[in-house]
């Protein structure tokens, strides 16, 4: 599996790989790997499922080994989730019998997302679905999280050169919350007292979600 690339600040991952059966286990990890850097891994169950499904149906109908292309964007309150691949044939939902072995993906992908789709491409067709991440108000902080998070990965990069990228976003937060809290004692303000104002917006937040 290539590299997973973050430096986008529109939030979008692309990842190429074979319609092989030992691939799909690759690209559920890498999402999952890819959410948890954005900062966003309570999709992580829906996400890989869909991943699976879309990665499966390429190997069945477009064939194994075909080339394809996995994409996650995150849009604040949803993450979409594109599968890319060189046939032109779109799929279609039908009736499913309880004892049928296939036929049901499409519909479990309407049941999890809060849209889905298919399109024709230049290049073949793109399979897309959306998943609802939480609020709004939840997700726009971890935006911006991210945004300065990636500004200090870029920073202290270099001391942290080969460790993964989890561990070198966990130091960033790290140095960033000591950089405010230097900040605001270097304002007369009471670090401690700005923590625990803190704590206080995150905690009514996640009851609210």
């Amino acid at each position: 599996m290539p590299g997973i690339d973050t430096r986008d600040r529109q939030h979008r991952c692309v990842l190429p790989f074979e319609a092989l059966p030992e691939q799909v286990h690759l690209l559920r990890q890498a999402a999952a790997a890819q959410l948890g850097q954005w900062g966003v891994p309570t999709a992580g169950d829906e996400t890989q499922l869909v991943v699976t499904e879309l990665a499966t149906n390429v190997i069945k109908h477009v064939g194994e080994g075909a080339p394809a292309t996995l994409i996650l964007e995150w849009k604040r309150e949803r993450l979409r989730v594109e599968m890319h691949d060189k046939s032109q044939s779109l799929p279609a939902m039908r009736t499913a019998d309880c004892d049928a072995e296939c036929g049901r993906g499409l519909h479990m992908l309407a049941a999890m997302a809060v849209d889905w789709g298919t399109v024709v491409t230049a290049l073949g067709k793109a399979v897309w679905c959306e998943i609802k991440l939480g609020s709004e108000a939840a997700c726009l902080r971890m935006e911006r999280a991210v945004e300065a998070l990636e500004s200090y990965q870029e920073r202290i990069g270099a001391a942290l050169r080969g460790r993964r990228g989890d561990v070198v976003l966990e130091e960033s937060a790290v140095e960033l919350i000591a950089d405010l809290l230097h900040w605001t004692s270097a304002r007369g303000l009471d670090p401690d007292d700005v923590l625990d104002r803190a704590q206080m917006h995150y905690e009514a937040e996640s009851e609210a979600a």
